[in-house]
């Protein structure tokens, strides 16, 4: 007998709801957590070490020289470069139960309906590997408006239209600061629509627990007020209240265990001998159904450690398909300098992002899809002067001063996630000589985008100008984009779902082909990433496999 019907390895969003799913329709759980459970007070607020700037380390990481990765720069592939968490190269996702979520920006956007045949409508550029998904929005829409409603997000129904749905937004937007208001003036003269983006936040008492405070600390950080929403705060809860499910944190996954056949009856892990105890140990625990939902990276990298005799190259990885077409998001940035008269008290309002548009993320002559643009997040004092000043501001001295004070209220940043064309020579394998602190071969990250990523970017970019100069900017400027590996916290595609097992490693339930109680719950699914933050098509691919687990067979 199995100790577990599931064992799901990674308590972050895609796994915290597929425990709360299957707990609640009576399915014993095991829910596997590499980081701690960090309360509030855990997660500190240095300015220098979190999840926004992690110049010295980041904030959720226990022990960042025991997880190295290593980054084949392209354009220096003779020499791999050992990295660490806090490096901009490692791509890291939180540490801790709820993973990310903990400290995200919250943003929660459905996928426009063309992001998921993006094939089919705009071709196969030359030497990438863009697909179509093998279902529609049309199919993943009930799962979007469960995740809106289950998780809790705050957006205006009127407005944003780039995605049919069937139910309003459970709590109304956050509202507009002064950015937000002058934006807002730039998109009118444009003739640009523009609304509230959807957050992941309580801007009313949701669920119960507290209200925004619009405090401005908030992407980077974990939440004062416990009103960023999570599966941490949300599912995992309640899977845990079932008396269902088994949560171990520190618990490191090793590989997933097969039998004689090829089929999976369990995880091999790593875990403290006690909850508190510094003792660690080689476990194993048994269940019918495997779920994998440790991000794009770990994910692929824990499929190939699950090597066999009948499975040489990984589990999943029969088509040569896993690890490839690793993508993430470009952000084209543009800033520009807001008139002294259109700042007023609620700048630096958080959680500051409050406008966007959808107008480009589809039907750009001679681009391949586009962006949502909004504005950014409030900043901290550390990254404005690293990165929101013109460029020719002097970089240290009492001028450096006197810029930063005067324009750290006035410079308006404008970005947007491009929908990255994916590379079949983007990609996650085993590093060869690398091991973590376990003895375990690390994730090698190599290749780049596909240059068409690029155009589209640059295309971004200047439409991020236009609205800054619309809207009144004293001065406007940008840095153009450059081909390169994007993988970051929006991290996608290393085991992207595909209909026929030769194109892909996931059938379209995120089943690995040719195994039958294998499925993952992140977005290592995504055959394509979207103009979009890509939580929210997480969260509902999550309830979607989850509900399809749970139905009665």
């Amino acid at each position: 007998m199995s100790d577990y019907d599931v064992i799901i390895v990674g308590a972050g969003l895609g796994g915290g709801i597929a425990a709360g799913v299957l707990a609640e329709a009576g399915q014993r759980v095991l829910l596997l957590e590499r980081g701690h459970d960090l309360s509030y007070p855990a997660i500190p607020a240095d300015h220098l070490r979190n999840h926004r700037l992690a110049l010295y380390g980041d904030n959720t990481t226990a022990d960042p020289a025991g997880h190295p990765r290593v980054f084949l720069d392209s354009a220096h592939p003779e020499h791999p470069r050992i990295v660490r968490p806090h490096d901009s190269a490692y791509n890291l996702n939180a540490f801790t139960v709820g993973g990310g979520a903990r400290v995200w920006g919250m943003q929660a956007w459905r996928f426009h309906p063309d992001d998921f045949r993006m094939a089919s409508r705009y071709g196969v550029p030359e030497g990438s590997s863009l697909a179509d998904w093998p279902l529609s929005y049309d199919e993943l829409a009930p799962f979007y408006e469960r995740a809106e409603h289950e998780i809790g997000v705050a957006g205006d129904h009127a407005r944003d239209t780039h995605a049919p749905r069937a139910r309003d937004f459970p709590m109304p937007p956050v509202p507009l600061n002064a950015q937000g208001a002058w934006l807002a003036r730039g998109a009118a003269a444009l003739g640009w629509p523009a609304f509230t983006p959807p957050l992941a936040v309580n801007t009313t008492p949701h669920l119960g627990r507290a209200a925004c405070i619009q405090c401005n600390q908030c992407i980077g950080f974990a939440c004062p007020t416990d009103s960023k929403n999570g599966s941490h705060n949300t599912l995992l809860p309640r899977a845990l209240a079932t008396g269902r499910c088994e949560l171990i944190t520190r618990a490191h996954a090793a590989r997933i265990l097969t039998d004689a056949s090829g089929r999976a009856t369990g995880v091999e892990f790593f875990a403290p001998a006690a909850p508190d105890s510094a003792q660690i140990e080689r476990r194993t625990a048994r269940a019918k159904t495997i779920i994998i939902a440790s991000g794009a990276i770990e994910t692929a990298r824990l499929l190939q450690l699950s090597a066999s005799s009948l499975h040489p190259h990984g589990l999943g990885n029969h088509s040569g398909h896993l690890g490839r077409h690793l993508q993430g998001h470009y952000y084209p940035t543009a800033f520009g300098i807001m008139p002294r008269d259109a700042v007023g008290e609620r700048t630096q309002f958080g959680p500051g992002v409050c406008i966007g548009t959808t107008r480009f993320n589809h039907g750009n002559p001679g681009v391949i899809g586009g962006a949502m643009l909004a504005n950014d997040f409030v900043k901290l004092p550390i990254i404005a002067w690293r990165s929101m000043l013109p460029p020719d501001t002097p970089r240290w001295g009492l001028a450096n001063k006197h810029a930063l004070r005067d324009l750290y209220w006035r410079v308006v940043d404008v970005k947007g996630p491009v929908q990255e064309i994916p590379s079949p020579d983007s990609r996650v394998t085993l590093d060869p000589t690398v091991r973590d602190r376990f003895g375990l071969p690390v994730a090698r990250l190599s290749g780049t985008t596909h240059p068409e990523t690029v155009r589209t970017a640059e295309f971004i970019r200047h439409r991020a100008e236009d609205w800054l100069r619309a809207s009144g900017a004293e001065r406007v400027w940008s840095w153009p984009p450059e081909l390169k590996l994007s993988a970051g916290q929006h991290q996608a595609g290393t085991c992207r779902m595909s209909a026929d097992p030769r194109d892909g490693v996931t059938d379209r339930w995120g089943r690995v082909h040719g195994h039958d109680n294998v499925f993952l719950t992140d977005g290592s699914l995504h055959v394509t990433n979207g103009g979009f933050n890509p939580a929210l098509t997480i969260m509902a691919l999550a309830f979607r496999t989850a509900a399809h687990l749970a139905a009665p067979r």
